[in-house]
């Protein structure tokens, strides 16, 4: 039976709802601007005409998590160049991560085109992959964090209400363009993430995940949105780590390991926007290209680690212009 969010149990949706509201009641100090819609939804910009910022990018960070991890700031040594980093500590990570994070929800209306994340997908459970998570929520209010460069209209609001049960006066979308600092930011926060998904895409089962952490470099700012998605998604492939502890066999973190980083793909070793370009359409570069560079396992039933991949901080610098 599924796990569903109410009385005592974890609702990621009630759980983001004190990070929506640091928003939108600091939005001088956070460099946000929050709007109502006709029909009523709100709509926090971070990162679209809005400038936004560190505090803004950890705040959307932890809402994408559903409040169920802690996000920091770090420095990241790039081969002598310090930029900084994500570092991402996650206690719920099939809910936090999977069933909140994980960008899945593509929001296609109209002209408007964004990739949803966040609790709300929880609630509107048109995924896939919610048959194997065993959750959903049930709140009474709902927040989508959208990756666009495009504001989202009247209509764009109603399907997401829609598709959640609520009245658009209960939906807040926050959006954030890859081009942003809170877009670099919340996508350097999916160190995690990416390390749990490639796991279930190779058939492991992630509810023997018990925590994770992580450390992503921040994608150095770039106003061309190729190769800003480019860049962060470099910075996950060529210079983010992952560590999880999970309670397994030593056999069955043993067959998966090597094939976990992102080094194990067939793409690996060339730059994001460079295959882009190559393929001409996101959905043809190899999926199991989407992991950190390196992942640490820890099997808390017999108390071995193992580590895999390796990062790659020579083709990072030359991706992030250094």
């Amino acid at each position: 039976m599924a796990e569903v969010a109410g009385t005592g149990r974890i609702s990621v949706n009630r759980r983001a709802a004190a990070f929506v509201e640091r928003l939108a009641a600091e939005t001088a100090a956070l460099g946000v601007e929050v709007h109502r819609l006709a029909n009523g939804a709100r709509v926090v910009d971070a990162g679209v005409r809005a400038p936004g910022g560190f505090g803004a990018g950890k705040a959307v960070a932890l809402i994408c998590l559903g409040g169920l991890g802690d996000v920091i700031f770090v420095p990241y040594d790039l081969g002598g160049l310090t930029i900084p980093a994500v570092s991402v500590t996650v206690d719920r990570p099939v809910i936090g991560c999977m069933a909140s994070q994980y960008a899945g929800w593509k929001i296609s209306v109209g002209k408007f085109f964004g990739m949803g994340s966040g609790p709300a997908r929880a609630i509107a459970v048109v995924e896939k992959l919610y048959a194997e998570l065993d959750y959903r929520d049930e709140a009474d209010e709902a927040v989508l964090v959208l990756e666009t460069d495009a504001m989202p209209t009247e209509e764009v609001a109603a399907y997401v209400a829609g598709k959640c049960g609520l009245a658009p006066e209960r939906l807040t979308l926050v959006v954030a363009a890859t081009t942003s600092v809170v877009g670099g930011i919340q996508i350097a926060a999916r160190s995690v993430e990416t390390a749990m998904h490639k796991m279930m895409e190779l058939g492991f089962d992630l509810h023997k995940v018990l925590a994770g952490s992580g450390v992503s470099p921040i994608a150095t700012p770039i106003r061309d949105t190729l190769r800003a998605i480019g860049r962060t998604n470099d910075c996950v492939l060529y210079g983010a780590t992952a560590a999880l502890v999970v309670d397994t066999t030593d056999d069955e973190i043993e067959q998966i390991l090597d094939r976990i980083p992102s080094s194990a793909s067939r793409d690996y070793g060339t730059p994001f926007y460079e295959l882009f370009k190559r393929y001409g359409d996101f959905y043809k570069i190899d999926p199991m290209l989407f992991s950190p560079a390196r992942v640490t396992i820890t099997n808390a039933a017999t108390g071995r680690t193992w580590s895999a991949g390796q990062l790659n901080l020579e083709l990072l610098r030359s991706s992030l212009g250094a």
